[in-house]
């Protein structure tokens, strides 16, 4: 990924967008998009295949949806939500799809990753009903309803579903969580959640944030600049969506299923999120909190080994189940 460090100072210009007068944003994409590939174009080094399936042809909203090129039995199902700090990347994104790509192939599992709107010219909760209305689809393709995907039904174990979210992905992923608990989602099983690095925010800094306010991969002046254009308007860093923690959180926390959560020592997030593991711990949720002490905020995009670590956490949390 290419940032200018000279542009700390700029957030606009470091997130290479340009602010439009009529509140939407121009973006030149950090990474090239990337079409599926759902067919097998080389045999002998082709580990999965990928297609894209719309969710909502209003919206704009499709899923991809990728699976082995090999395989004979059922695989756990993985819903994910691509970082972007709600503003920016796509799930067709290109470290996301090789990403997935890979990860369907070596752990193995059915994956659908969520093409959800961005902010701000769709504002939060919009990638919250998007999402929902992804595990929506889930069901829907559990309950065998007209035009089911031959792959999900081929394929998906509809009793080990995980949703998982990386930086904002992680934080819908929260969001969404809590809003299907009281949703008749059966046959599916939600039996896990992944937040790698989950975005929250909030009005009074953290220690982590105010050491690190000024580094290369996501300095505050960003982050500040991200919940802006996110958030419903007038609203500040402590809406529920930003800062959903105090008060011990949602009434509904303790019905949420395990979760994995993900972070590392150098990223300005780092405390919100050892303080999300802890809230949800002492409301009853089984937590496994992977804190790494290297490593900065999206480093498996720029580490292959911390991009291999995050490989044999999600397969063993998967597969724990």
């Amino acid at each position: 990924m290419e940032r200018d460090s000279s542009a700390i100072d700029e957030p606009y210009k470091f997130l290479k967008i340009v602010p439009n007068s009529d509140g939407s944003v121009t973006r030149f994409e950090l990474f090239p998009r990337v079409p599926p590939t759902p067919e097998v174009t080389e045999p002998e080094k082709q580990l999965a295949l990928s297609k894209d399936i719309t969710l909502n042809a209003e919206n704009k909203t499709f899923l991809r949806l990728y699976r082995p090129v090999k395989c004979d039995n059922k695989l756990p199902v993985i819903i994910d939500f691509h970082a972007g700090g709600f503003v920016i990347l796509s799930a067709t994104s290109e470290p996301f799809h090789d990403m997935w790509t890979r990860a369907s192939a070596l752990a193995p599992a059915l994956v659908i990753t969520v093409e959800y709107r961005l902010a701000p010219e769709n504002r939060l909760p919009a990638a919250y009903e998007d999402a929902v209305e992804a595990i929506m689809w889930v069901r829907d393709q559990a309950r065998e309803v007209e035009g089911c995907d031959p792959w999900m039904k081929e394929l998906a174990d509809y009793s080990n579903v995980h949703v998982m979210g990386t930086s904002a992905g992680g934080n819908i992923v929260y969001h969404a969580a809590l809003r299907v608990l009281d949703v008749d989602i059966s046959p599916v099983q939600i039996k896990g959640l992944i937040m790698n690095q989950p975005f929250f925010g909030g009005v009074e800094r953290t220690p982590s944030e105010e050491k690190l306010s000024r580094n290369p991969v996501l300095p505050l002046s960003v982050i500040d600049l991200l919940w802006v254009l996110a958030l419903p308007p007038g609203c500040d860093r402590d809406h529920e969506y930003s800062n959903p923690l105090d008060g011990g959180g949602d009434p509904k926390i303790e019905r949420l299923p395990r979760c994995l959560i993900r972070g590392f020592e150098l990223d300005p997030l780092v405390d919100r999120i050892k303080k999300l593991a802890k809230m949800l711990d002492e409301r009853g949720v089984k937590v496994v909190a992977k804190i790494d002490e290297g490593g900065c905020h999206g480093a498996e995009i720029i580490d292959l080994g911390k991009l291999q670590e995050l490989f044999l956490q999600i397969k063993d949390f998967i597969y724990s189940s």
